[in-house]
């Protein structure tokens, strides 16, 4: 008899409003593809010509204090400028049509000890990450342009991170980008339509389905989404309804830290590998509406398929029809179940 889900098949995201394809059987295909090199934890504590380890110059010339625990700063090569010069070639006609945009740009150092990952770092390290966070969305979210403030972590050289060292970065936009946007829309639809928000009903179907949940703490739940893109894409979801990390009270905020720990933790135990991936936080726009259908949430998106050399890549049909995956979120969730929460590397 065929196995569940291990045929041709595509899956509705809601949060997105949009379809995957799912195509389990060609896990069996033979790979003679690119293979990237496995990576490791470093066991480099001080890095002297690291531009984000405490005390050393950046690359734009200024020098980092010396810091002991979370370090926070503007972005030298910021991809925004709180300023949107005026551009007079940017004039709109018809079809095409463009307008200068502000921003601003941070980087979070989460550490001073430059061999470390989230996954490596204890709850009691992680929490002021979380703090930090919060503070910066409170801070950035209240100047009047500021529509969104996009926090998120590049990890591993594999998904473009300039730098080993343990940061992340936080986008603070004069508009409302795309995927927050799409999300918005979803969730207002759904309140509107239902009255209830759309990821509190989400979750309580993963937990009474149980296949695609990898564990849960007191306050948040890591799933495989059913809809999931990427072999191992992840999300964490509050259990409590809130729109923004500073509603966190303590407790939740320190299982945020327990969250992120184990998951990373899991993800590195997989393939026994320094784990890659794009990491952040799907929360309340700060464009001055009131949003009651946001629920705070994560996403993981890692890009390993196979092993830690081996990648999924997104092209073809991908690019030019719709997302596609060879496993399924269930055979991916059941993985991650089975992985250790005791790091494979000795601290």
């Amino acid at each position: 008899m065929e196995k569940k889900g291990q045929y041709p098949h595509r899956r509705w995201n809601p949060l997105r409003q949009s379809w995957v394809m799912v195509s389990p059987h060609r896990t069996q295909r033979p790979w003679q593809g690119e293979v990237g090199q496995k990576t490791l934890p470093s066991a480099v504590t001080f890095d002297p010509e690291c531009y984000l380890c405490p005390g050393n110059k950046r690359a734009g010339g200024v020098a980092n204090p010396k810091y002991d625990s979370i370090f926070t700063f503007v972005n030298d090569f910021a991809a925004l400028l709180p300023e949107a010069p005026s551009h007079p070639d940017l004039t709109s006609s018809g079809l095409l049509r463009a307008e200068a945009v502000r921003g601003l740009c941070k980087v979070l150092c989460f550490h001073p000890d430059h061999s470390l990952t989230l996954a490596r770092m204890t709850q009691e390290e992680i929490r002021p990450v979380i703090d930090a966070w919060a503070a910066e969305y409170t801070e950035l979210g209240s100047l009047d342009w500021i529509k969104y403030v996009q926090i998120f972590e590049n990890r591993g050289a594999m998904m473009g991170a300039s730098n080993p060292h343990p940061h992340g970065q936080i986008w603070s936009t004069g508009f409302v980008p795309d995927e927050a946007a799409i999300e918005t829309q979803a969730q207002r639809e759904h309140l509107a339509k239902t009255g209830h928000c759309l990821l509190c009903e989400y979750l309580k179907t993963e937990q009474a389905a149980g296949e695609r949940i990898i564990f849960e703490n007191d306050h948040f739940a890591a799933v495989v989404p059913w809809w999931a893109v990427w072999p191992f894409e992840v999300m964490l979801l509050s259990k409590r309804h809130v729109g923004s990390m500073p509603q966190l009270d303590t407790d939740e905020r320190d299982s945020l830290a327990d969250a992120l720990r184990r998951l990373c933790t899991r993800f590195d135990n997989l393939f026994e590998t320094s784990f890659p991936y794009t990491m952040g936080f799907h929360q309340s726009p700060t464009d001055g509406e009131s949003h009651e259908e946001w629920h705070f949430h994560a996403h993981f998106y890692p890009p390993l398929l196979r092993s830690a050399t081996v990648r999924k890549f997104m092209v073809g049909f991908e690019m030019l029809g719709m997302p596609q995956r060879d496993i399924t979120a269930e055979s991916a969730a059941e993985r991650l179940r089975a992985c250790s929460e005791t790091h494979f590397w000795p601290r």
